[in-house]
């Protein structure tokens, strides 16, 4: 049998003993087999005719076989302690020992960075999905804000009742104020003379005035101040809570696309596919050494047994 050719490389990942396990599988797995096949045809090489009958694969070997025969000549074993993976590969020259192991290393990163891709992918367009349900609602809550505003004809009721509140404020003052004068009067005045007149009339407009603008504040019907402020109030909150929503989502967004880029993973190779320069498999000499030794003891079981017979015989 020719000599098998072997080699030991080490790999860990960053993903911790989960994503190892998971590339341990793929690199044992009938995907990886296929593409092994499809560049370096391992099949023809493990079915070459120089190969002794008892070693070499079946050239139409089925695909079961053929896998069973791979994952025999492909060694891959996870190191717990050292948080490794081990990966042996026997072929029969040492170029294809070292293409193979090479070409498990690649397509095992690339393996793994697809699924990374694929799970960062969906949650960008998830998110997506999300920053454009929200910026839809921003926008919505905006225009019944502004449709709001121009029905009612006010950029800010909120304002306008303040205002309101002040002019109100000012008329009582003017009104206390001319009632004490009122008052004053009184002393020295009939209530029928010019002064007291004016004075009562001024009184009057004032209360009127104050109760016109009283009534643009609280009243029976829809048109209120108050109640117009009070919906107001309520689609500026909505709008404000949708732009904090929207903002957000943007923020996680962009987050989500940075982790996305740090999900792509690459192996460490402590150890790069070496190439063999000698054959370790067979074992020549320690087969040598077990086939005598089971030899001698058939041999001296043969003897011995020829013996008893003969002793029998006599």
């Amino acid at each position: 049998m020719p000599a098998n050719l072997n080699f030991s490389s080490l790999l860990s990942g960053t993903g911790g003993a989960g994503d190892l396990l998971l590339l341990r599988d793929f690199m044992l797995s009938v995907d990886m087999l296929n593409t092994l096949e499809a560049k370096l045809q391992l099949r023809a090489h493990y079915s070459d005719s120089s190969i002794d009958y008892w070693s070499r694969l079946a050239k139409n070997a089925p695909i079961e076989t053929f896998h069973n025969y791979f994952q025999k000549r492909v060694d891959i074993r996870f190191d717990d302690y050292a948080n490794v993976l081990r990966i042996r590969v026997q072929a029969y020259s040492p170029e294809m020992a070292q293409q193979i192991a090479q070409t498990l290393l690649d397509e095992g990163e690339r393996h793994m960075n697809r699924m990374g891709q694929r799970l960062a992918e969906e949650q960008v367009a998830f998110i997506e999905g999300q920053v454009e349900v929200l910026a839809d609602r921003l926008f919505a809550a905006r225009e019944r804000l502004l449709d709001f505003q121009n029905t009612h004809g006010l950029v800010s009721p909120t304002g306008s009742v303040e205002s309101i509140m002040m002019i109100v404020a000012q008329l009582e003052a003017q009104k206390a104020l001319l009632e004490a004068q009122r008052k004053a009067a009184s002393s020295f005045q009939s209530a029928s003379s010019p002064e007291m007149q004016r004075l009562d009339s001024q009184i009057q407009a004032l209360t009127t005035q104050i109760q016109q603008e009283r009534r643009k504040m609280a009243t029976a019907d829809g048109d209120a101040l108050n109640r117009i402020s009070a919906e107001f109030e309520t689609l500026t909150l909505q709008a404000q809570f949708a732009l904090e929503l929207y903002s957000n989502s943007l923020l996680v967004l962009e987050n989500t696309r940075v982790e996305a880029a740090r999900k792509l993973k690459q192996i460490s190779i402590l150890q790069h596919p070496t190439y063999a320069e000698y054959s370790v498999e067979p074992r020549r000499l320690y087969n040598f050494i077990v086939v005598l030794f089971f030899a001698i003891i058939l041999a001296a079981i043969t003897q011995l047994t020829r013996a008893i017979i003969r002793d029998h015989i006599d």
